[in-house]
């Protein structure tokens, strides 16, 4: 069972390039997500197999050669249609990083969340075999996720989700900072509405209107960030759990599989 487990989860990671983490899956017939997001961008490509795409209010059928894209903080969920057997590679990418690389000050979100182009998703997979290779060394790696990520906008047309903020999405942002910035505490709506300067049941709505997930839901998801970095430096998943604000050790392995579609001890392991 081991042995499997580890074919079916694997992570890789380079302390060498700690803006990019990537993840395979080779039989994800019981890998299920639950509504989550990340505050990287997202990038994946699917190659076997068929499953649902959700985003936002969209839902879309997958299938091998298809390229999913999700922005920061973008609530998404991609589960198995039926349990059928589908697989799929991810890579995350820091948000200022690409910024940097399209030589811009601020990233700017992409307008698809899917691509069916052949070209983008043989390109896409040549990075990911190179990135999962244990042989190439850092610079190599991090050359060929630039050169990736330089040409993507163009690939994908050219265009960028349009996302203006008026006032309140100002407010709105404001309180997901506040929750980003105490997610590990223990905080009351009132307080996270009084940071925003909007009532309780208007802040609700206006919340998941906005970033898919309610107030208290984002900060669930936003501790198990917080756990995935701590888990990344070694620590023991008790400690991380607790430090992450979780009743115990087996609260927060139930909530980290629901958004990570992993045990926290598969996480940690690579290759």
């Amino acid at each position: 069972m081991e042995r499997a487990s580890r074919n079916l989860h694997r992570f890789w990671r380079d302390p060498a390039l700690p803006h990019l983490e990537a993840r395979s899956i080779e039989d994800g017939h019981g890998v299920c997500y639950g509504w989550h997001s990340h505050p990287t961008f997202s990038i994946g490509l699917v190659t076997g197999g068929v499953s649902e795409f959700r985003i936002g209010s969209a839902c879309h059928r997958v299938s091998a050669g298809t390229v999913v894209l999700m922005n920061p903080d973008e609530a998404h969920a991609c589960n198995p249609i039926g349990g059928r057997p589908w697989s799929y590679r991810m890579l995350y990418a820091d948000a200022g990083w690409l910024a940097a690389v399209e030589g811009v000050e601020r990233f700017r979100p992409h307008a698809p969340s899917l691509s069916r182009d052949p070209e983008l998703a043989v390109r896409l997979g040549r990075l990911f075999s190179l990135l999962f290779d244990p042989v190439p060394g850092s610079p190599g790696k991090d050359e060929a996720a630039r050169s990736f990520f330089a040409g993507l906008r163009q690939a994908l047309g050219g265009g960028s989700a349009d996302r203006s903020d008026g006032g309140e999405h100002a407010a709105l942002d404001r309180a997901a900072d506040f929750i980003s910035a105490h997610c590990t505490q223990r905080l009351r709506l009132a307080d996270i509405a009084e940071i925003s300067g909007l009532s309780a049941s208007y802040l609700v709505r206006s919340f998941k209107a906005r970033y898919g997930l309610t107030p208290h839901a984002y900060q669930i998801n936003r501790r198990i960030q917080f756990g995935k970095r701590e888990l990344q430096r070694g620590r023991p998943i008790v400690e991380v759990a607790l430090d992450a604000g979780f009743a115990d050790q087996a609260h927060f392995q139930r909530a980290f599989k629901r958004h990570v579609a992993a045990t926290p001890g598969q996480y940690m392991r690579r290759g």
